[in-house]
């Protein structure tokens, strides 16, 4: 793993050990923490459902594994930092991890649905948000505030959103949430919330900190001067793709070279085309692009060239089932912390004869 910090706990995976793979190994999944990894004892662990809900629950682990039928999802959880430094090549971002393509990771999720909770407590019509609450406080907010998030009712109702136990039928890791952590699919990891302990109906979105620090801003604004309405909060994840092999800046031989890497469509999107280009944009072929597990998943891609001796940009960009396609330079999406770079994916590399 690239370690960026260790309190809070912040790493990813090097590009290459995420290609090839479909369900991430749990020692290469990514860690994006803003406080300290959580030690909870799971036999005195509650859940808290409340708020605008007819029936307030307090659920133990065994409580949910009993009076809720188990559900799988496999899904992929992105960062919304992810692919930052290709950002700060263009313009610096102080204070803000410098994120490659590997905060992007894919599991099979197993836990009950959040639905199937909320429609226990009783859902009242007044409930538009549904407000999660976590155990580990970020001294990044001012106060320190646990960290926490909220989603619409309606994809907190969708089928799709887990209350979480384990990942690739294995006990969830404390690094990643246990005993129970929020999986929203399709939407940006943020909120996906570890470390859960209370899930709130509520009329408006969640007055936490990171509800709004995760915003796109205007590239003028001040990044640390900032309220609601300044940005475009972040929620379903924008259309991204990312070259996993070969390395930035690698030396290769002059011949046959196989460019593979992922790409991932958000919300309930998947990718339609990706297209790569061995010259800086002059040419392009259509990669070789592996059907989608799910809507929620991301789809692997590869394209084999060959390559004279010289120096070489590899370029890969994506299309969705919209047809939207990435936008070209990261000048076009650069923002004051770095969030939500959908760029087209570049690779500069040199061939020796």
């Amino acid at each position: 793993m690239v370690v960026y910090g260790t309190e809070p706990y912040n790493a990813e995976p090097p590009p290459g050990a995420l290609a090839g793979q479909f369900l991430t190994r749990l020692d290469t999944f990514y860690a994006r923490n803003h406080g300290p990894i959580q030690q909870i004892d799971a036999a005195g662990w509650r859940l808290r459902v409340d708020g605008l809900v007819d029936r307030t629950l307090e659920l133990s682990l065994e409580e949910l594994r009993r009076r809720f039928p188990e559900r799988k999802v496999v899904a992929t959880l992105q960062c919304a930092g992810n692919r930052r430094a290709d950002l700060q090549e263009f313009h610096v971002i102080p204070g803000e991890v410098p994120w490659g393509p590997g905060t992007t990771s894919t599991a099979s999720w197993s836990g009950v649905s959040l639905a199937d909770v909320l429609a226990e407590a009783g859902l009242q019509v007044r409930a538009a948000h549904i407000a999660f609450a976590s155990t580990d406080v970020s001294q990044e907010a001012d106060p320190p505030q646990p960290y926490g998030g909220s989603i619409p009712v309606a994809k907190a109702t969708s089928s799709e959103v887990l209350l979480a136990w384990a990942m690739n039928g294995q006990a969830l890791p404390a690094a990643h949430g246990a005993p129970l952590r929020v999986v929203v699919p399709g939407w940006i990891g943020a909120r996906s919330v570890k470390w859960l302990q209370r899930v709130t109906a509520q009329a408006e979105p969640s007055d936490n900190y990171f509800q709004t620090a995760y915003s796109v801003l205007p590239p003028e604004a001040d990044p640390h001067k900032f309220g609601p309405g300044d940005g475009i909060i972040l929620g379903p994840v924008a259309l991204n793709c990312a070259i996993l092999r070969p390395d930035k800046d690698a030396r290769l031989p002059a011949g046959a070279t196989e460019v593979t890497g992922y790409a991932f469509a958000g919300d309930d999107r998947t990718v339609a085309r990706v297209d790569v280009s061995p010259d800086g944009g002059s040419t392009w072929i259509q990669a070789g692009l592996d059907a989608p597990e799910s809507p929620w998943t991301w789809q692997h891609w590869r394209a084999t060239f060959t390559l004279p001796a010289g120096e070489r940009e590899l370029i890969a960009r994506a299309w969705d089932s919209t047809s939207a396609v990435q936008p070209e330079s990261p000048a076009t999406v650069w923002n004051p912390k770095g969030y939500a770079n959908n760029s087209w994916a570049r690779v500069h590399v040199t061939c020796h004869p």
